[in-house]
C-alpha cells in the first residue's frame, strides 16, 4: 500500500510528496513518513538525524540556507498555517543548477517537500503564523551554513509579499547567488 504519491520539480532529485489522508468525523491520520515508500518512490532510504520544527508570523522569510559541509537533505512540511517554501539547486555539476522551485505548504494541502543536499530552503509564511517541521539527513553546522539573499536579483524568485519581510540578521546578511559558495 502506498501511503503517498509524489510529483516531480524542476529542480533534479526534489519532489512533492502527498500523504494518503484518512479522514472521518474524529479528524484526519496520515503517515509524514514511511521508509518504504520513501525508497519506492525517490529510490534512497535518507538516514534522519535531526527533527527541527520553526514556529514564524506573517511575513517572515527564513533562508535560504544550505551547509557546504555536510550538507542536509531535507523533508519538510508544515503542520500549523501555510508558508510559500523555496529552494534553490546549488550544484555547480547538476543538470539544474540555479534552478528555483517553489510550492506552498500548509495545514490544509497536507503536502511535504523533498529538499535534497544541494539545495538552499527558505520559506516565508504567508498565514497569520506557521509551524514548520523538517527532518534532516545531517547535523546542524554553524560554521558550514551559508545564506542565499532571499530576492536575489540573478534568481528573481517571485515571493508573494507586499511589504518587506521579517528578516534575521543572519538572513539580511545573505549573499547574492553569484557570490555563493557552490557544491562542485
Amino acid at each position: 500500500m502506498n501511503h503517498f504519491s509524489s510529483l516531480k520539480t524542476p529542480i533534479e532529485g526534489a519532489k512533492i510528496l502527498i500523504p494518503q489522508v484518512f479522514n472521518d468525523d474524529r479528524g484526519f491520520f496520515l503517515e509524514s513518513y514511511n521508509e518504504k515508500d520513501f525508497y519506492l518512490h525517490l529510490g534512497i532510504k535518507p538516514h534522519f538525524v535531526q527533527d527541527n520544527h520553526s514556529h514564524s508570523k506573517k511575513n517572515v522569510i527564513r533562508g535560504l540556507h544550505y551547509q557546504l559541509k555536510n550538507p542536509q537533505s531535507k523533508l519538510i512540511r508544515a503542520t500549523r498555517g501555510e508558508v510559500y517554501d523555496v529552494i534553490v539547486d546549488m550544484s555547480a555539476s547538476s543538470k539544474t543548477f540555479g534552478v528555483w522551485f517553489a510550492c506552498l505548504l500548509s495545514e490544509s494541502n497536507k503536502k511535504c517537500l523533498w529538499a535534497p543536499s544541494h539545495c538552499a530552503h527558505g520559506f516565508l509564511v504567508v498565514s497569520e503564523s506557521a509551524d514548520l517541521l523538517y527532518k534532516t539527513t545531517e547535523y546542524y553546522d554553524p560554521s558550514s551554513e551559508r545564506c542565499l539573499k532571499w530576492d536575489d536579483p540573478t534568481l528573481d524568485i517571485p515571493w508573494p509579499i507586499k511589504t518587506l519581510p521579517l528578516l534575521s540578521e543572519k538572513d539580511s546578511k545573505g549573499q547574492t547567488f553569484q557570490q555563493c559558495d557552490y557544491f562542485l
